[in-house]
């Protein structure tokens, strides 16, 4: 099946139970953020009310969002029989929201980017707020050390959310190996990702594209998308076979997800993104995209798009001229081929999912929105 097609099932469908029944899920993760948090605030107060701002910069980050995780895990919990209701699927789809919004908030400080959803980072948030106090010392050092601190507390809320699940999350189950790995791998594909910063100039650039691929494997497509679809099926008992088919739909549907972020972080509109335009270049990341390009440009262009990445002092015309590089090389159109590649990998193993017509459409109706998107 075709994203055209997924797009078709999609539109025939999930505007009626579907629709409702996952925009009821995602008004259940609000309200359950909400109160989680809620309930930890006399504990901070406790502490010392000057905590309290840790708080307010989680309940910023995990208000809104696409929740396309928490809905995986949803569809997930869902196609393998879950009750719609039951409270344990909606305490694993806010626990996913809180491990998302730690990777944000570290994520943001290791690629120095200033910007999130059209706003500051967490990071900044904490520096500006050492600025407007007038405290002592450096406002940078500050801002990234609360930020640092706020991510380790989501990851801490996130945990302690998956645990109130109970016996279908303990120790041992497949729903508590598939929550571990997910968080394990994602540090471990950082690092990945942070280290071809630094060495990836000196390594050939024929193997560049096989290297981030691995990087977006375990830094994105895993966590995104494989995990929580996974995590979902395993937390209402489904059964190797029926997991196997959600990771056979799900870890290309990621790998699709990340190579549309990958242009949007080169091609994007700031007004959709809220990032400025060519913030993957400045923040050097050695992406699919540029792999293709190293791989096809000429040695010339190939050396400026290499001396350039990861400058902050990138210039308009800079990105221009890297732009030009990239398209000129054919690694956009390369990039664009393999998203579709994914796409339809994804789509055809979701065909396949012995799973009912409503929660195919919904799933169809996500991946269509992960790799057909703008923002």
């Amino acid at each position: 099946m075709t994203s055209q097609e997924g797009s078709a099932i999609s539109t025939a469908t999930a505007a009626n139970a579907p629709a409702t029944e996952q925009d009821a899920f995602i008004e259940a993760i609000a309200a359950r953020l909400a109160s989680f948090l809620d309930s930890k605030e006399s504990m901070l107060a406790g502490i010392s009310a000057d905590s309290l701002v840790l708080l307010d910069a989680i309940r910023t980050l995990v208000t809104g969002g696409k929740r396309m995780r928490a809905l995986l895990c949803y569809w997930g919990w869902r196609g393998a029989g879950g009750d719609a209701q039951s409270p344990s699927i909606v305490a694993a789809g806010a626990a996913l929201e809180l491990f998302q919004a730690a990777a944000l908030i570290h994520d943001d400080i290791i690629d120095r980017s200033d910007t999130r959803r059209g706003g500051p980072s967490v990071h900044m948030q904490f520096s500006r707020l050492h600025g407007e106090r007038g405290w002592a010392l450096d406002p940078e050092r500050f801002g990234h050390a609360a930020a640092i601190l706020t991510g380790d507390l989501c990851l801490s809320f996130s945990e302690e959310l998956f645990a109130d699940i109970g016996p279908a999350a303990a120790s041992g189950t497949r729903a508590r190996e598939v929550f571990n790995l997910m968080r394990a791998e994602v540090m471990a594909g950082q690092y990945l990702d942070i280290l071809e910063e630094v060495s990836g100039p000196g390594k050939p650039n024929s193997t560049a594209v096989e290297r981030a691929a691995a990087i977006i494997r375990y830094k994105s497509a895993k966590y995104s998308s494989e995990h929580p679809l996974v995590l979902g099926g395993a937390l209402a008992g489904a059964d190797n076979a029926l997991l196997a088919g959600y990771s056979a739909f799900a870890l290309p549907l990621g790998e699709a997800f990340q190579l549309r972020d990958d242009v949007l972080g080169v091609f994007g509109d700031p007004a959709q993104t809220g990032k400025p335009a060519g913030d993957d270049l400045r923040e050097g990341k050695r992406t699919v995209l540029v792999g293709l390009t190293l791989t096809a440009a000429g040695d010339g262009d190939a050396a400026f798009v290499h001396s350039h990445l990861g400058r902050q002092d990138l210039t308009g015309d800079d990105i221009a001229r890297i732009r030009a590089i990239i398209v000129g090389s054919g690694a956009l159109d390369r990039t664009e081929d393999m998203i579709g590649e994914l796409g339809g990998t994804a789509f055809s193993a979701l065909d396949r999912l012995p799973i009912g017509s409503d929660i195919v459409a919904a799933l169809s109706e996500l991946g269509n929105a992960a790799v057909q998107r703008k923002s």
